[in-house]
């Protein structure tokens, strides 16, 4: 574990305030659930809670569907990171945080096709991932009116572009998830 030098005190409520700089860092914001944990030598984990996380086996065999169907690649964030990969090599994206890119398309909570010559080029999934994507669908995962993550199918041929059909898959995948995340 790793110091940071900050000291909080404990206020008479019992509250903690995590610094706005370890927020930052960390991509932690305001009404963001945490998880608390606690080990044999009496310190306190606090751990950014992702419920889609509970489902990342579940996750990663509908991701493993839709690219038998489909062909095209396909992955399965939470708001952090990407949870579940099928069609590219899992140790390009799997556990990798999600890019501010993706991030910014997350909060509008809608879907949107990118590269497929009717908006933006597509963007990157991650920021470490080092392969280019010619055309994506991007469909929020929505689950009591909050994003919880992300289904994205892509393309990474050149001349291959995604299609409505592969929106209308993403949605659906996307709309399940949610659906899974309420009971």
């Amino acid at each position: 574990m790793k110091a940071t030098g900050i000291v909080r005190r404990i206020d008479d409520l019992g509250r903690v305030v995590i610094p706005k700089e370890i927020r930052r860092t960390l991509r932690i914001k305001e009404g963001d659930p945490l998880e608390i944990f606690t080990d044999k030598e009496g310190e306190i984990i606090l751990k950014k809670y992702s419920p889609i996380s509970e489902l990342s086996d579940f996750a990663q065999e509908y991701a493993d569907s839709i690219y038998q169907s489909t062909k095209h690649p396909v992955c399965i964030t939470d708001t952090d990171n990407v949870i579940a990969v099928a069609g590219v090599a899992k140790k390009d994206l799997i556990d990798k945080p999600i890019s501010q890119d993706l991030e910014k398309y997350l909060e509008e909570k809608k879907t949107v096709m990118l590269g497929t010559g009717k908006d933006k080029g597509p963007i990157k999934i991650s920021e470490g991932q080092d392969f280019t994507i010619t055309s994506q669908v991007i469909v929020p995962i929505i689950s009591r009116g909050d994003t919880i993550g992300s289904v994205v199918i892509f393309t990474k041929e050149t001349g291959e572009t995604v299609t409505e059909v592969e929106a209308k898959i993403a949605e659906t995948a996307a709309a399940f998830l949610g659906k899974q995340m309420e009971e």
